[in-house]
This record gives C-alpha cells, structure tokens and sequence, in this order.
C-alpha cells in the first residue's frame, strides 16, 4: 500500500511469483514466503501473484487471496506489489480484486477475460466496471492472448487511460513489437508498460517501458535486476550481455508449459519443497528433465544463489 498513490514506483524487475504447492496439493505458504525473502536478497524491485505462471485458473479465489495475502504480509511494503486478481468471471474478478486491496496491494493486474474473447468495446466495459469499484486502486491491464485468446487493442488503451482514472497502464505479453509501439505511441510517455515476454524487456525499455513481468526472474532474480539497473545507469553492453546470456534459461521455463520447468528447478535447488504443479499440467517428463538440465548449465552463471533461503523438506 505504501507505493499505492505513486504507481510509477512498480518498476525495474517485477518477479511473477511461481505459487508453491506440497506434493499434496495444498498451496505451500511457507515456501511463498521463503520465495519472497530470496527474491528480495537478491534485488527485485517489486512482487507479483496470479498471473500465467502462479497457475491461478487452477485455484479458487479463497486460495488465491490467501496466498495474496501471506506475499503482502511478507513483503512488508519493502517493495510494491502488484497481484493479478482477474479471472473470466467478474463477480469473482471483484471479489479477489477487493482482498487485494485490503491485504495492502498497490496495484492489480486485471487480464483480459479468456475463453469468452469479449468485442473491444466488452473489454472497455469491463476494465471501467472493475476501476469504478476500485477508485483508489491503480489498475493494469494485463495483455496475454497467446492464454485468453482477445488482444486488447492499442486504441482501446488509450481510451481506457484516456477515460478512467485509476487505468495506469498494461503488462504487455504478446510477442508482437509493433503492438508495444503502438499503445506507447497513442497513450503517451506516461502510460505504464511493462513487458511480459521474456526476450521483449531489454527491449520495451528502449520504447519508454517502465519495466518488466518475466517468469525467468523467478530462477534468476539478480540477473533481471542488473538488467534494468544497467539500462538505467546507460551501460547498455553490460545490459545486452545479461539479456543474451539469460536465452537459455527463457528456453528452458518454456521446455514444457510454464510453470512446471521452472517450478522443478526451484525444486532442486532448494527454494520450494515441492515442484507439484496442478492439473491439467504435469512435471516435466523425462526427456523434458534432460532439456532443462542442459540449458541449466547453460546458463548456470546467471542462476541466483540460494545459501540461507533452502526450506524444510526440500
């Protein structure tokens, strides 16, 4: 809640939380906040929950605030935190929008509702329905339609950011480039963007992005984190070097559907007890296995250290 009123203040490196489970299936807090205090050890500039690779379609909105509400607890305001509270319903959108922001959130990323594939003018609608019961709380958008199958047009947007007050900006995660130019261009330098493409951050911050949502961060949270800061201080070699040498670890989350490679890696390493991703996912087979273990020593420079942050049982 601390950075609520100053939303530009969610930039930099911003991890989308992998969400724990025990080989039982129950969502693992304990290992949620072990995953919060090692992210924060190692630089990232704010938090995120329940996008794509927190597996939200595969929990009730009772899990998913729970699991908002012990990131909130743990973060303790050291550094914004934006959860995504959208789902294809908006009761339900509503509802886990408003335990965000009880449990302090200062932001919510709202996705455009899936499987519907609503008009752009369904998509207006919605985002002013849920901003105008949120006055106070900055709203994103987040753009994924590789998962919802709707794009939210660049023109829709700059109508949005144009109409509504508290509509701040979008996390952009579609691998069409021109699209991240387009909304810059009809919306301003002051819409917040964020890229959601792993391979598109270094990128988008030349356009005028503020930052980037990139499931890589969630086994390489300092490289992301000197990725951003070196673009900032101007040392662009050193920010094209982090970007080329993270390639094999990006390859590796996509070996198999995210999250489950890199939900196994953290299991490996320590940071989680268990790597259990939900049906309709599985754990990586094992030709997958042999995939990620060789991209893993690809990259392996560019892996953040876990000493200190290993949980019971892991």
């Amino acid at each position: 809640m601390k950075f609520r009123s100053d939303p530009s203040q969610i930039k930099g490196s911003i991890a989308p939380l992998m969400t724990p489970f025990l080989p039982t299936g129950e969502v693992d807090h304990d290992s949620l906040t072990n995953l919060v205090n090692w992210q924060l050890a190692n630089g990232t500039h704010g938090i995120s929950l329940g996008g794509s690779t927190g597996e939200p379609s595969s929990q009730s909105i009772d899990e998913r605030a729970a699991a908002i509400r012990t990131v909130a607890t743990a973060l303790d305001d050291r550094v914004p935190f934006m959860p995504g509270t959208g789902t294809e319903k908006l009761e339900e959108t509503l509802e886990l929008t408003a335990a965000a922001q009880d449990a302090g959130a200062d932001a919510v990323l709202i996705i455009t509702p899936y499987y519907a594939r609503p008009t752009q003018e369904a998509l207006y609608v919605w985002y002013t329905t849920v901003a105008r019961e949120f006055p106070d709380l900055p709203i994103v958008a987040y753009n994924v339609p590789s998962r919802t199958a709707v794009d939210i047009a660049p023109e829709t947007v700059a109508r949005l950011y144009r109409d509504v007050d508290n509509f701040v900006g979008i996390k952009e995660t579609t691998k069409d480039f021109e699209h991240f130019s387009h909304v810059l261009q009809q919306c301003g330098k002051d819409l917040l963007v964020w890229s959601g493409i792993e391979l598109l951050c270094l990128p988008l911050l030349a356009l005028g992005g503020i930052g980037f949502i990139s499931a890589t961060s969630n086994i390489a949270p300092r490289a992301h984190a000197d990725l951003y800061e070196a673009w900032i201080a101007g040392d662009i070699e050193r920010a094209r070097e982090i970007h080329y040498g993270l390639h094999p670890l990006v390859d590796l989350l996509f070996v198999e559907t995210n999250p489950a490679p890199g939900k196994w890696v953290l299991e490996q390493r320590g940071l989680v007890a268990s790597g259990f991703v939900r049906p309709p996912l599985i754990t990586p087979t094992d030709g997958g296995i042999a995939k990620i273990r060789a991209l893993l020593a690809e990259g392996e420079q560019w892996l953040s250290p876990v000493d200190g942050f290993t949980v019971k049982g892991a």
